[in-house]
C-alpha cells in the first residue's frame, strides 16, 4: 500500500518502526509534498496581496506548477522506500560462483544509483516548492503568510533531509561535479530561504 494511503497515524507508526523503510528519504519526500499542499491553499485564495490582476495571473500559474510538484513528491516518496528495498535485495543475491558475484555487483550499482537519483529528484522538487512559496508569500493573501513561510520551511527541510541521502548514496567515490551539484542546490534553496524571510532561516 501506498504511504498516502494509510491513515496519519498508521503513517507515523510506519516510521516510528525498526524497519529500514519508510526512512529519511520518503519522510522529506512527505515534508515537501505537506509544503506543496499548503503553497496551493494560498494560491488557490480569492484574495491576493493587492487584488491586481497581473498578481491572480502569477498565483494562478504557481499553483499549476506546485501541484505538479506536489504529485511529483507523493510518488517519490514510495519511490524512495522502493528503492532502498531494491538496495537490501540486490546485496543479499547470492555470491557463491565467479557468475552470482558479478551478477551481485551489477544488481547492486543499478540499486544505488536508482537510490541517488530519487532524492536528488526529491531536492529538485522540494526546491520548485520553495519557489512557489516566495511567490505565494509575496503575491498570496497577506492574512496567509505565516502559511506560505512554513510551506517554505517544510520543503527546506525536504531540500536538506533527500541531499544528506544523496550524500550518503554516493559514498566516498563521491566526485567533485556530484557533490558541486549538491552545493549548488543548497544555495537556491538557501536563498529562498532568505527570500521568505523565514525569522529561524
Amino acid at each position: 500500500m501506498s504511504l498516502l494511503g494509510l491513515t496519519a497515524g498508521e503513517l507515523l507508526d510506519r516510521f516510528a518502526s525498526a524497519e529500514p523503510t519508510p526512512g529519511g528519504g520518503s519522510a522529506s519526500a512527505l515534508a515537501g509534498a505537506l509544503g506543496a499542499s499548503l503553497v496551493a491553499m494560498v494560491c488557490a485564495m480569492e484574495k491576493t496581496r493587492s487584488g491586481a490582476p497581473a498578481e491572480r495571473e502569477r498565483l494562478d500559474a504557481t499553483l499549476r506548477r506546485t501541484r505538479e510538484a506536489g504529485e511529483r513528491l507523493r510518488r517519490l516518496a514510495d519511490d524512495d522506500s522502493a528503492a532502498y528495498d531494491a538496495v537490501v535485495a540486490a546485496y543479499r543475491q547470492p555470491r557463491t560462483t565467479d557468475e552470482e558475484k558479478t551478477a551481485r555487483k551489477q544488481a547492486v550499482s543499478r540499486a544505488m544509483a536508482r537510490a541517488t537519483d530519487v532524492p536528488r529528484e526529491t531536492a529538485q522538487a522540494c526546491l520548485e516548492v520553495m519557489r512557489a512559496a516566495v511567490e505565494a508569500a509575496t503575491h498570496g493573501n497577506p492574512s496567509a503568510l505565516s502559511d506560505a513561510r512554513t510551506a517554505g520551511a517544510l520543503a527546506w527541510a525536504g531540500v536538506l533531509g533527500a541531499l544528506e541521502n544523496v550524500r550518503i548514496n554516493l559514498g566516498p567515490q563521491a566526485n567533485a561535479a556530484a557533490l558541486a551539484e549538491l552545493d549548488a542546490l543548497v544555495r537556491e534553496a538557501r536563498a529562498s530561504v532568505t527570500a521568505l524571510g523565514l525569522a529561524f532561516g
